[in-house]
């Protein structure tokens, strides 16, 4: 990836719009970036960062104030930026969220965050994203890398240098988890822990089911064989309860042969009551039969004469309809009639003349044409005042608009002296307002003078405590060095009595081969022993240990302390609050100055805007009283006509509406006469044809008149009951006719036959029958109990097994993976995957570390467990070739410290970029402290980053160290302007000679 152009405004530091070629720069490969403290150098790779991603390093954590604070209110706040990567070139437009006063009335409303994408084909840029939204999903597309992996490989922020290499096993992994996106592993572990919590419930959950189980079963069994003793175990306790089963198996079998026995001796007695029961209930049908015909016979007479009445209905029914209709018809036709003497009254009190209905249809006609002519005058003369009122409005509205007119006159006549005034005022508080920068630097610089002047006496007291742990470390490494090397000799002045006392009469001697030993040597009392000699060199490595820890915190000490005796200026406590003090009082009126120099401005910019908009407010207050004036002229003369035609409309009536609802009743009235008159008509001849139907229809029915047809006549109801009353007594006396036929031949006796014998056999069959059910059913009720509890248990005890062993499996596996149980380093997936990568990033880091080290350190991966239970598997140390020992990174000085770092930023850049697809990198920028380095170190990293810019990439260095501007000709130099906003200057650039993209 290599960035071309960067151009801000409105941003940080900057005001005005600043554009940096960094094309410009890629002859020499490595460019200086200075200025003085607080310009805005690192303000540049935040607008970077920001253009990309919508963010800056530096306001991750506080108050994103990303527009500038010199910005006037109309002034534009934005970020672009050009770059290439994989062979395409983008330009990214990003302006923040910011407030901006409202166009329309007072007060400031929130400008949202834009943002925009484009790509260069050919000679022009073409949109691919216009929200911030889409622009963050192509930047995630185009670039491959996260903001965390762009800040630690292309742009190194100040502050983050050293953190990787100096932070913590727990800070290092969240690091590492950011650039790799391992933090899927800890939710594998997350998953695992559910997993194994869930197995152990199951099988706990189960357990507890087949308890009660057993409990239950047991109950069950009870009585039916002999009960365990003792407190059994779950297998004998499982064996039971089939045994059990077997048992209440056997007894339902017994009760089911009893059961059979029963069902035959009740299926016999109740045959034989059947058989006494059918004869007896014949004898009755007989009896009853008998006495039923002799009634039905009886009633044939009655009979008859219900079927005259009946058919004589069924031929005078075809009359009715005819009945009903001429019935209708006249009660129709004395209504007609009664409505048309109303109608022909009201017409007539109407003071109208007679007429028939042609001549009142024609009537009708012409008084609704008229109608229809005096309707639109009715709502002209309803809104009549209304239009005078408005009329008198308009004229008012003229005349304000002319005072307004006035008005702006004379406020053009006094914004001249206005002005003179603000620009006054706007002098007098800039400069008093010029000192403002310098004097926050001052305030700065004494403030952290007095902090460290402060912190003096406690830093003394810390290096003399340091002095006096690395004497005692010194005395006690020396004793136990001097204990050590006693205990050596002693022991190799006593070796030939310890060898002697290994010899064995008749075995070789180690020495000299002899199998004989006449002259044995004795071994003192005090002899040492290997053991002894272990021992000391233990102690003795641990108090060399002791002494370089104690000789490392007293350096620490001591350079902290020279470097706050540096940082105080050698100025006394008393002395730096008495100028601190004065300088926050001058800086106070000074930013006071500041804040009424940009109230001034803000009200020069008002007054500017009154000015342009005065002769165009003017010039639209004449031209809307001229309008004003003419449509009220217009107005007043449509008044006159519309009040004539209405006064000829109205006539001698109070209104033309009320002139219209008179003649709307006369219409009615007209309307309902003519009606009446055409329906008493149709009235009349309905009458006539339903009285000669009527006569029709008797004749056809065979009556004499319609007074017999009409006495004929029965409702369906009764002609239906009479009709049914009849079938009845047919159907009866046939059906009984034929029952007693069939059963005076089958020569039934004439006592009745006794059935209660019968019946007693029988109840006391069914009551042994039953009795046999109920043992029967609660044997086999037992049985299957039993049996399916026992099946259900053993599948259960079957299924525990199986849960237990998964559960096993999963619990260590979890176990594994969390870095529980065996593990003694306690390092979960996650870390055992970050540590491969962490080995990687070291092995990238020492190739360039050897070199600036002239070979004495190098970075070195450690696994080993961490002190107090903490996790481990991702520390790192540094061996030191000069000791051959490794000691860890804190203890490295501060050049030495810069030194790692950048050679671990770089190797952890390489990874981080292999695992992002390979991107090239052609662009990197590296801010840090470079002046914490001596002149020697100074030129082993000037190598470091001058090889850095092999291959065609350019290096951007933050720095404000001389010795850096005399060796870097290429310069981006940022300063102050009087104004106190910020501008940037490329010096020492030559023409680009190779480019890489």
């Amino acid at each position: 990836m290599r960035i071309h152009r960067i151009e801000i405004e409105g941003f940080g530091p900057f005001r005005a719009r600043q554009t940096v070629d960094l094309d410009a720069y890629a002859g020499d490969g490595i460019f200086l970036i200075s200025g003085r403290t607080g310009a805005g150098k690192s303000s540049i790779l935040d607008a970077i960062c920001f253009a990309l991603y919508g963010s800056a390093p530096r306001y991750e954590d506080g108050e994103k104030r990303l527009r500038s604070d010199h910005a006037g209110p109309e002034d534009p706040t934005e970020v672009a930026l050009e770059f290439t990567t994989g062979g395409r070139t983008w330009r990214i437009e990003r302006s923040p969220e910011f407030s901006r006063p409202k166009k329309r009335g007072e007060g400031l409303t929130p400008q949202k965050a834009e943002a925009r994408m484009y790509e260069r084909v050919g000679d022009e840029w073409v949109g691919r994203a216009a929200r911030p939204v889409d622009v963050a999903t192509l930047v995630d597309e185009v670039i491959g890398l996260t903001q965390q992996q762009f800040l630690q490989v292309i742009l190194l922020a100040q502050g983050r240098f050293a953190r990787f290499l100096l932070a913590k096993n727990d800070e290092r992994q969240a690091l590492l988890r950011t650039l790799f996106g391992t933090k899927r592993f800890e939710e594998y572990e997350k998953a695992l822990d559910a997993r194994r919590k869930e197995a152990e419930a199951r099988v706990a959950h189960q357990s507890q089911s087949l308890g009660a189980q057993l409990d239950q079963a047991g109950e069950a069994a009870r009585g039916l064989i002999d009960p365990l003793e003792g407190t059994p175990s779950l297998d004998e306790r499982i064996g039971w309860i089939g045994r059990a089963a077997l048992r209440s198996r056997h007894l339902a079998e017994e009760a089911d042969a009893v059961q059979q026995q029963a069902t035959k001796a009740l299926a016999a007695a109740e045959a034989v009551h059947t058989e006494r029961t059918t004869q007896r209930d014949k004898q009755q049908r007989r009896d009853t039969a008998r006495i039923t015909l002799a009634a039905l016979e009886e009633r044939a007479a009655d009979i008859a004469a219900l079927r005259a009445e009946r058919d004589a209905a069924q031929r005078a029914e075809p009359v009715r309809a005819a009945k009903d209709s001429a019935g209708k018809a006249l009660l129709a036709l004395n209504s007609a009639n009664d409505a048309l003497d109303d109608a022909r009254r009201a017409w007539e009190d109407a003071d109208q003349d007679d007429a028939d209905a042609p001549a009142l249809d024609e009537f009708v006609a012409e008084t609704q044409q008229r109608i229809g002519g005096w309707r639109p005058l009715s709502d002209i003369e309803a809104r009549l005042e209304a239009d005078a009122r408005a009329i008198e409005t308009l004229r008012t509205q003229a005349e304000d608009a002319a005072r307004r007119a006035a008005e702006l006159d004379e406020r053009a006549e006094a914004l001249p002296a206005e002005r003179k005034r603000i620009e006054q005022a706007i002098d007098r508080a800039t400069h008093a307002a010029a000192t403002r920068e310098s004097l926050t630097q001052n305030v700065a610089q004494l403030a952290d003078q007095l902090a460290a002047a402060r912190s003096l006496t406690r830093l003394a007291d810390a290096q003399r405590a340091a002095f006096d742990a690395l004497q005692k470390a010194k005395k006690h490494k020396e004793e136990a060095e001097a204990h050590h090397a006693d205990l050596q000799a002693r022991r190799f002045a006593g070796m030939a009595g310890e060898l002697a006392a290994a010899l064995v009469d008749g075995e070789a001697c180690a020495v000299c081969g002899s199998t004989s030993h006449p002259a044995r040597a004795v071994l003192g009392e005090d002899a040492v022993s290997a053991d002894d000699v272990d021992r000391a060199d233990a102690a003795r490595r641990e108090a060399v240990a002791a002494y370089e820890a104690a000789n490392t915190a007293y350096a620490e000490a001591d350079r902290a302390h020279a470097d706050r005796l540096k940082d105080s200026g050698g100025r006394s406590g008393d002395e730096l609050t008495a100028d601190l003090d004065a300088k926050r009082e001058e800086l106070e009126a000074a930013e006071t100055a500041t804040a009424e120099k940009e109230r001034l401005a803000a009200e020069r910019t008002a007054l500017d805007t009154e000015e342009q908009r005065h002769d165009a407010q003017r010039a639209a207050l004449i031209a809307e009283r001229s309008d004003l004036e003419a449509r009220a002229t217009a107005a007043a003369a449509q008044l006159d006509k519309d009040r004539a035609a209405v006064a000829e409309a109205r006539g001698s009536a109070d209104s033309v509406g009320d002139r219209i609802r008179a003649e709307q009743q006369l219409v009615a009235l007209a309307t309902a006469y003519a009606e009446a008159q055409r329906e008493a008509a149709r009235a009349e001849k309905a009458a006539i044809d339903a009285a000669e139907a009527l006569e029709l229809a008797v004749e056809d029915a065979g009556f004499g008149d319609a007074a017999e047809a009409i006495a004929a006549l029965r409702g369906a109801v009764e002609r239906a009951s009479l009709d049914t009353r009849i079938q009845e007594h047919d159907t009866a006396l046939a059906a009984t006719r034929s029952t007693l036929l069939e059963l005076e031949l089958e020569v039934l006796p004439e006592e009745p036959i006794d059935t209660d014998e019968s019946a007693e056999a029988v109840a006391a069959a069914k009551a042994a029958w039953a009795d046999a059910v109920r043992e029967h059913s609660t044997a086999g009720e037992r049985a299957r109990t039993l049996e399916a509890a026992a099946e259900r248990i053993e599948a259960a005890h079957a299924q525990i097994a199986e849960l237990a062993a998964e559960a096993e499996q999963i619990k260590r596996l979890a176990d594994t993976v969390a870095g529980r149980a065996n593990n003694s380093k306690r390092m979960k997936l996650e870390t055992f995957v970050l540590a491969a990568e962490l080995e990687e990033i070291v092995a990238a880091a020492n190739l360039r570390l050897g070199e600036m080290s002239a070979g004495r350190y190098r970075l070195q991966h450690t696994d080993a467990l961490a002190a107090r239970g903490a996790a481990s598997g991702l520390g790192l140390e540094v061996m030191d070739q000069f000791t051959g020992r490794a000691r860890p990174a804190h203890s490295l000085s501060g050049g030495e410290t810069f030194l790692a770092s950048l050679a671990l930023a770089l190797g952890l850049a390489e990874v981080v970029t292999s695992r992002a697809g390979g991107i090239r990198l052609d662009t990197l920028f590296i801010d840090e402290g470079f002046g914490s380095l001596d002149a020697e170190t100074l030129d082993t990293a000037m190598r470091t980053l001058d090889e850095l810019r092999q291959g065609g990439r350019t290096v951007g260095v933050i720095s404000h160290v001389e010795a850096m501007k005399e060796q870097i000709p290429a310069q981006l130099r940022v300063e102050q302007t009087p104004q106190g906003w910020s501008r940037v200057i490329q010096d020492g650039v030559r023409p680009e000679l190779t480019t890489t993209v």
